[in-house]
């Protein structure tokens, strides 16, 4: 999936993609951007779920980095496909004995895409900036960052407060791109970035094309243009590539509809994993999920089996929390609470809620619509009364739910790698979890030396499962459909971004 110059560590990682690009993506015919024995030079790619603006540091949500990462924007480092952390606008790094210092070499040659030279000034900038101008929660992932030291256009060094497990793969997150100081007066209409691409036109609702730059400091992408367009629902996404108007569907929403595709080779359907949590998120600071009891009853209640084969044809895998398999702390914990409606009707007698009743606002997304009836109808056959009541996504549910954490049950894609102490380690979530019980443990794990680290992790997900925090419905699967002669879509979707810097036609 990554493909840099000038590191042999990530022509290594550019070798172990291609294999992993071969496996999900065949050689064919067939393309709307081109005619006859020509190569098309432009690619459109179809997606639900359109941004609000381009600005991914005021504005929460994944629709914006899954569009600019890797592809308008870099970092210092990035993740492979199976969730290695490798060098990009690094070409390498040294850490201190204590740990608290990161030394960082960094790519000669690099420009932004308004021609700026890339320097370590704009290392200490966009990481300084930070903390001083983002308005995500995400900011708190530069909170150890004591200050960075520019030792010269290509050497740069961050000094933490204490030594940190995480700090390095967050980096490989919206919170790591670079920015250059001439480039952020209009960051929500006119991104700035070293990456392969800059946008041409943006069109609220609608779509973004991207053009892609002659003067890459890496290796090119295989296509001169790349449009995404965005769809009201899956149905119409799979309507415009059996049209031609599109010419692969990244994530497809609706599993049920790939039979057609799969039956015709005129398309190839590749499907990966994910780091995105289909979450069942209780709100812990409101009546009645306030009560332990409570958020256990229904997590008795549920058959997330039985969700998972119903609502998405069996595409994706089970998870009890948020941490999944490519996290390094993972571990299966899914028989903490197996179906079992009698234990949900003893715990909600004990609770005192035996007739309870309660609004599950669902996002207009078709994943949770289509989770939604199948949760509303378990949670009934144990006594409790769900009423659904729709949000419109983003803009709606963004405003009540995330931040006025005005609900008692949502459901949410919560598609951020490693996300299990962004949701759960900081009280004023949304979701309002307790955090005191973990975070000294998360602490003292993300100082710790590896197996510390891991096993510090591990203990933290032990307790949020065993306060039943939040449930997870599945992990999200990552399904293609592409033109067979369309190359280069990532299989596996680890971290939000969409990466179409290996994109080409064959």
């Amino acid at each position: 999936m990554m493909r840099r110059k000038n590191s042999l560590f990530a022509a290594a990682a550019l070798a172990t993609a291609a294999l992993l690009g071969l496996a999900g993506c065949s050689a064919g015919a067939g393309s709307s951007s081109g005619s006859g024995g020509e190569t098309p030079t432009t690619a459109t790619i179809a997606l639900t779920g359109t941004p609000t603006n381009l600005d991914f540091t005021t504005t929460a949500g994944s629709a914006i980095p899954q569009a600019l990462m890797s592809n308008v924007y870099e970092g210092l480092v990035e993740l492979d496909d199976s969730g290695e952390i490798v060098p990009l606008l690094a070409q390498e790094w040294s850490v201190s004995d204590d740990r608290k210092t990161y030394t960082f070499t960094l790519q000669e040659g690099v420009t932004f895409s308004n021609g700026a030279p890339f320097t370590a000034d704009d290392v200490k900038f966009s990481f300084d900036r930070v903390k001083t101008d983002w308005v995500s929660s995400l900011k708190t992932k530069m909170d150890v960052v004591e200050n960075v030291e520019v030792l010269s256009d290509t050497e740069v060094a961050v000094h933490l407060s204490t030594p940190s497990n995480a700090w390095l793969f967050s980096l490989a997150t919206p919170v790591g791109a670079i920015f250059t100081p001439e480039g952020v007066d209009d960051l929500a209409n006119a991104p700035v970035g070293t990456g392969p691409y800059e946008v041409a036109s943006w069109t609220p609702n609608e779509s973004i094309v991207f053009e892609t730059r002659d003067d890459y400091w890496g290796e090119a992408p295989g296509v001169e243009e790349v449009t995404l367009k965005y769809f009201a629902d899956a149905t119409a996404t799979t309507n415009a590539l059996q049209t031609g108007d599109v010419d692969a569907i990244a994530n497809l929403q609706a599993p049920e509809l790939l039979s057609s595709f799969e039956a015709d080779d005129q398309f190839v359907v590749t499907s990966g994993t994910s780091s995105g949590e289909v979450s069942l998120s209780m709100n812990n600071r409101a009546a009645p999920f306030d009560d332990v009891r409570v958020r256990q009853a229904v997590l008795y209640a549920l058959d997330e089996q039985a969700i998972l084969d119903t609502a998405w044809n069996g595409y994706g895998s089970l998870v009890a929390t948020y941490a999944t398999p490519t996290d390094p702390y993972y571990e299966d914990l899914t028989d903490v609470y197996p179906h079992d409606p009698e234990k949900a009707k003893e715990l909600l007698a004990e609770a005192g809620q035996e007739n309870l009743s309660i609004t599950f606002t669902v996002p207009t997304r078709p994943y949770a619509q289509a989770v939604s009836e199948i949760v509303v109808s378990q949670l009934k056959d144990v006594g409790i009364t769900a009423t659904i009541e729709s949000a419109e996504f983003p803009a709606v549910w963004l405003d009540e739910v995330f931040t006025k954490h005005d609900y008692q049950m949502t459901t949410v894609l919560a598609v951020e790698a490693r996300d299990i102490l962004t949701v759960f380690n900081d009280p004023d979530y949304y979701i309002g979890y307790d955090n005191s019980k973990i975070a000294p443990i998360a602490a003292e794990a993300d100082q710790a030396d590896e197996a510390g680290y891991v096993e510090g992790m591990q203990q933290v997900a032990r307790q949020i499962v065993d306060d039943a925090a939040s449930g997870v419905l599945f992990l999200f699967p990552n399904i293609t459909v592409a033109k067979a002669g369309l190359q280069g879509l990532p299989e596996n979707a680890i971290v939000e971004a969409l990466n179409l810097t290996d994109l080409s036609w064959q």
